[in-house]
């Protein structure tokens, strides 16, 4: 069994500010011009596509990241190779830079973050094959138009897929999602990317939920809400042993849910392989440095949620 999973890979350079961005930030500054000293610095592998592909392959999956990557790849792709994720369906453009992240995380846990897309620029220059089997498809933050081929392309080679927007549900207009809508299997959202998203399309979560198989919108440590068939499920949060990085939990979510999907797994357990993937995720820095065994993954479902996975 395999997924497809379409988006970006990045590198992420995180630096951390041992201070509040408020304490530096006037509402009547003339200019801005800051200085944030950051003695805490690390480089990490990322982008949404890797970060769903490498959940997936510790869940024991076969996972093909789709993108486009730049010329300086190469620690990215031996980091790929070392973790037998499959570099199939990655291209390498070699006239610019693999997408990179820079972010600034105060102690108030904010976010300040540039982005260069670099080759995600181009990533619609990549198709979806036809001529191989997937299970699942996934499409997730991308440039809008890679976004909008590669949905198209799915549905024309009969492939469900999880429409995972991620920060991407800033660039898409309401017809835009429509097609997604309109085009997607299920739809995997956090609370305020669904927020955007029901502005823009005037929808309530039911109305969508009619339209696909699944809406499923993850409410942090509240756990997440599954809307299928008339039916709303209420997934509790996973405990994590420590609240480390948030960053890539959604990723971590999202190969959960793919993962169940996949073996056709209930929505109730479903939503909970999924929501102590994210769990594992947060107790760890950075996107894809946290690990498990199959058995260790089992032992902990079945004392956070009463019962045991069997997969």
């Amino acid at each position: 069994m395999s997924a497809l999973i379409c988006g970006f890979l990045s590198y992420d350079t995180v630096m951390v500010f041992n201070d509040k961005f408020k304490h530096h930030l006037q509402s009547n500054m003339p200019a801005l011009d800051v200085r944030f000293l950051v003695p805490d610095i690390r480089r990490q592998f990322g982008g949404n596509a890797g970060n769903i592909a490498y959940n997936l392959k510790l869940l024991g999956e076969k996972t093909l990241p789709m993108a486009t990557v730049g010329m300086d790849f190469h620690q990215y792709a031996d980091w790929l190779d070392t973790c037998g994720i499959s570099r199939q369906y990655i291209s390498v453009m070699e006239h610019c830079y693999t997408p990179q992240n820079f972010i600034t995380i105060d102690m108030d846990d904010n976010h300040i973050t540039a982005f260069h897309p670099g080759a995600m620029s181009f990533s619609q220059f990549n198709r979806v094959p036809h001529n191989v089997h997937f299970d699942v498809g996934v499409i997730t933050a991308d440039n809008t138009e890679a976004m909008l081929k590669h949905a198209l392309e799915l549905v024309e080679a009969n492939i469900p897929f999880v429409f995972h927007p991620a920060q991407s549900i800033h660039d898409l207009d309401g017809d835009e999602l429509m097609k997604f809508v309109e085009q997607a299997t299920w739809i995997l959202v956090n609370r305020s990317e669904w927020q955007i998203m029901q502005k823009r399309l005037g929808l309530s979560p039911q109305q969508v939920a009619q339209r696909v198989q699944a809406l499923i919108v993850t409410i942090g440590a509240e756990g997440s809400l599954i809307y299928s068939n008339e039916t709303r499920y209420q997934i509790p949060a996973a405990a994590a042993k420590a609240v480390n990085d948030r960053m890539g939990c959604g990723a971590a979510y999202c190969a959960g849910l793919v993962y169940g999907l996949i073996k056709d797994i209930d929505w109730e357990t479903t939503g909970r392989i999924a929501s102590l993937m994210g769990a594992i995720k947060v107790e760890h820095h950075g996107t894809q440095n946290h690990s498990f065994t199959l058995e260790l993954f089992k032992a902990r479902f079945k004392k956070n949620f009463g019962y045991a996975l069997i997969i």
